[in-house]
């Protein structure tokens, strides 16, 4: 499944880059490099969200350097696992 992030110019002043780095360490630990494609976005049209803009299925959320790991496991590694 597709993981965008946001890369348009709110949400890299918002640590887009070093959320892309997270996501890219957590797929390679959890082994989901052939379920998981982490893909690079423009604007999602939700700037005034707090964090970084990522889509993940139909949803959009806003991810922080604080909250990535939590929502990388309920949200992407917690939702495969099933």
């Amino acid at each position: 499944m597709d993981l965008m992030v946001c890369v348009g110019s709110s949400c890299h002043l918002q640590n887009s880059r070093e959320i892309i780095g997270r996501f890219k360490e957590l797929i390679a630990s959890h082994g989901l490099e052939d379920r998981v494609i982490l893909k690079g976005s423009f604007c999602m049209g939700h700037c005034a969200d707090e964090g970084v803009c990522v889509k993940y299925g139909d949803q959009v959320f806003g991810v922080t350097v604080s909250n990535i790991d939590d929502f990388f496991e309920t949200q992407i590694a917690g939702g495969l696992e099933s």
